[in-house]
């Protein structure tokens, strides 16, 4: 499947190469369990803590996300991965979320046990980044290593010599600038993320109703909190806790299918879906068919 995307002044260069990465990744890896379609895109918040505080994230807002510097056990990362494996996962886990993945003590071993059953990628804002980390990502099977370059361009040379001396291929590192301003909103698909960011070109709150996020992806948190939506740093919507059920009967749970069926009819009305701004159908077409097939929508 070929991504196609216009060129306006709402997705500019950057986004449309990274979209059309994803889509790969996303819509062209649906597959199903139990006749429910599975997610093909994953969230891991392994930390709760990020060493920079930019404005166009709601952790420049410690009132919104504050630090607490929590993190994911090796014991949920096992649940989870075993978990996948049950489902026969085929699609990316990345270690993003609330914080800065490269802060978590253990990351390198949370890579090596989800390596194992699915395709893992890493997102980084590379601060504390070095040659060796680079290449023990790599030597653990993490298959991308994402680094958003906040600074200004004379990031990239840094990041090349960086990735050269690591030893490890040149598409095993991807880097993606984020030094813009905010009239060209920073490098990234701005967004208020459910109202708590109000800086920048956006779009108004209920220009856009349906929504595929709940379709086709989720977000686990630090313990185990699986959440609605990516977009909500408030985490108002908690679905199910992995530790506690597994995550294929989460993602077909009721609560997740109300939430997932509403917004599929562009229903908007519920918090945090009200206060959002996302377009949220950039990805996961195929997905949302799948499940208004089911739904009968």
């Amino acid at each position: 499947m070929t991504l196609k995307i216009r060129r306006t002044k709402k997705v500019n260069k950057t986004i449309e190469i990274n979209l059309k990465r994803r889509t790969v990744i996303v819509d062209d890896k649906l597959i199903y369990h139990k006749n429910i379609p599975i997610p093909s895109w994953i969230e891991l918040s392994i930390i709760d803590v990020c060493n920079r505080f930019c404005v166009f994230c709601p952790k420049s807002d410690p009132s919104v996300a504050p630090n607490t510097f929590q993190q994911m056990e090796q014991e949920l990362i096992d649940k989870f991965s075993s978990d996948l494996s049950r489902i026969k996962f085929q699609g990316s886990v990345v270690l993003c979320g609330y914080g800065e993945p490269m802060l978590h003590k253990n990351v390198n071993q949370i890579v090596k046990t989800l390596a194992k059953v699915c395709f893992v990628e890493i997102v980084t804002n590379g601060d504390t980044l070095n040659s060796k980390e680079i290449n023990e990502l790599y030597n653990s099977n993490a298959n991308k290593l994402l680094i958003s370059m906040y600074d200004g361009p004379e990031q990239i040379a840094k990041f090349k010599e960086m990735q050269k001396k690591s030893g490890t291929p040149k598409d095993f590192v991807i880097l993606r600038d984020r030094w813009h301003d905010s009239t060209k909103e920073y490098g990234l698909k701005l967004t208020n993320r459910t109202g708590t960011i109000k800086i920048g070109p956006q779009p108004k709150v209920g220009e856009y109703k349906d929504c595929y996020y709940p379709s086709y992806q989720a977000l686990i948190d630090w313990n185990g909190d699986v959440f609605l939506c990516p977009q909500d740093w408030q985490r108002r919507i908690t679905i199910g806790n992995i530790m506690q059920k597994s995550f294929f009967d989460i993602w077909n749970s009721k609560i997740f299918n109300k939430y997932r069926k509403n917004l599929l009819c562009g229903k908007r009305k519920q918090e945090p879906c009200k206060s959002c701004n996302a377009a949220g159908t950039f990805l996961g077409k195929n997905h949302a068919t799948a499940w208004k097939k089911h739904h009968k929508i």
